[in-house]
């Protein structure tokens, strides 16, 4: 787990900084947002059209084929990018060659192995390793920040790119793929008894779902995979639409590059807490409740935007940090519980990278779809409310998949008759 921990607050803030360095690319070229943002967004569609094969390479090689693929990917692509000149550049650099390293190392790579490790302390275990971003945040994300006012958004990319190879790859040699490979069984258990009790039928609802061996054929068959995909794109469309333009936003509205930089670095610092919260939760009471906590934090955080053009008070800026990073970040930490729960089996590599189509069209549907509208009416007030709108249906479309009727919780599975 801390592998994981090291390298997701590296390779996912290696991503998340496209935030920092879309500023001084408009101003350098002078792109329409909507052709500049694209470039992010292509990168996740690239992703997408590739994830289920990196599910199938998952299942067959383990997980550190795939992360250090993803070390060579991202580490290419952000050095690479120093050298853009044109819009296809761009796209090509830190869209598909960082955008295909950060699904390999980011939540997608991460969530296809570590459900193997945890059953009853599922949620909370993910959340603790994804809770990486917000401390790698709070580190890379003012750094790049500082180092982009001082040097350029190039100098950036070179310090990110050699960070990314000389840390990820030599660490992530340390990976397995299931507990089994080191003499243990899910959840840290050593005995074949404690492993039954944490891992067997106990927290089984639904025993004639949980008898099917699920293939990605026999899934694609059930309403509940399909309810998956639409929770995770619209949840995914609302998580990268306002990290991708709100350091642009904050600064229109009144903000210093600074304090823009700084409320982007502490969101993902209040999703430690949240996120790690959050997950022990979603052990206790269900993941659908979580899934519906995390997706009403990017509500608030869309209206508090909506407020602050109007009223850029610091008052709204803290409101905007605290809900989508302790409650919207939460999602997190049941993204790979919710399939594991409804799918668990050796296909399960296959499913969920292919569930993760959705949630990376989402992803790049998000800031695309922003950066267009604000380009065609020019402002982000309708953008805004679509992706409120795109919070409720996401919380609506995980309660229709009910993974609590398929396997309970930890926190529930004792209370059943």
């Amino acid at each position: 787990m801390a592998v994981a921990f090291v390298t997701m607050g590296v390779g996912v803030n290696a991503r998340t900084a496209f935030s920092l360095l879309f500023p001084p690319i408009l101003d350098e070229f002078g792109w329409e947002r909507g052709v500049t943002a694209g470039a992010f967004s292509f990168g996740f569609l690239v992703s997408a059209v590739l994830s289920p094969s990196l599910g199938r390479l998952m299942d067959r090689r383990g997980p550190r084929v795939v992360i250090e693929m993803g070390v060579g990917l991202m580490a290419a692509g952000l050095m690479l990018a120093t050298l853009v000149r044109q819009p296809w550049h761009l796209y090509a650099t830190l869209g598909v060659l960082v955008g295909g390293g950060g699904v390999c190392l980011g939540y997608t790579g991460q969530a296809l192995f570590l459900p193997n490790w945890f059953v009853r302390r599922r949620g909370l275990a993910m959340s603790l390793a994804f809770s990486g971003v917000g401390v790698g945040s709070i580190i890379l994300l003012p750094w790049l920040g500082t180092l982009i006012g001082r040097a350029g958004w190039r100098a950036a990319c070179w310090a990110m790119g050699i960070l990314v190879l000389a840390l990820l790859a030599p660490l992530n040699l340390l990976l397995k793929r299931r507990p089994e490979d080191l003499g243990l069984e899910p959840d840290g258990d050593r005995s074949s008894r404690d492993a039954t009790a944490g891992s067997g039928t106990a927290n089984v609802v639904d025993a004639a779902w949980v008898a099917v061996d699920w293939t990605l054929a026999r899934a694609m068959r059930t309403d509940r995979f399909w309810w998956i995909m639409v929770g995770y794109f619209c949840g995914l469309f609302d998580w990268y639409a306002v990290q991708i333009h709100q350091t642009k936003y904050l600064v229109e509205v009144g903000f210093s590059p600074g304090e823009a930089a700084w409320a982007l670095g502490f969101v993902s610092l209040a999703g430690i807490p949240g996120q790690i919260a959050l997950g022990y939760l979603s052990d206790r009471i269900g993941r659908e409740w979580v899934w519906t906590v995390g997706s009403l934090g990017f509500a608030l955080c869309y209206l508090a935007l909506l407020l602050l053009r109007d009223a850029p008070t610091p008052t709204l800026l803290y409101l905007m940090v605290a809900s989508q990073g302790m409650l919207g970040y939460g999602l997190t930490s049941v993204i790979g519980a919710i399939p594991a729960e409804i799918f668990q089996g050796r296909h399960y590599g296959t499913i969920f990278g292919t569930l993760m189509l959705a949630s990376i069209a989402g992803g790049a549907a998000g800031p695309w779809v922003t950066g267009v509208l604000h380009d065609a009416t020019g402002s982000y007030t309708l953008a805004f409310w679509i992706a409120i709108g795109c919070s409720v249906l996401s919380a609506l479309a995980i309660w229709l998949a009910a993974p609590r009727e398929v396997r309970a919780v930890a926190g529930r599975a004792h209370r059943r008759p």
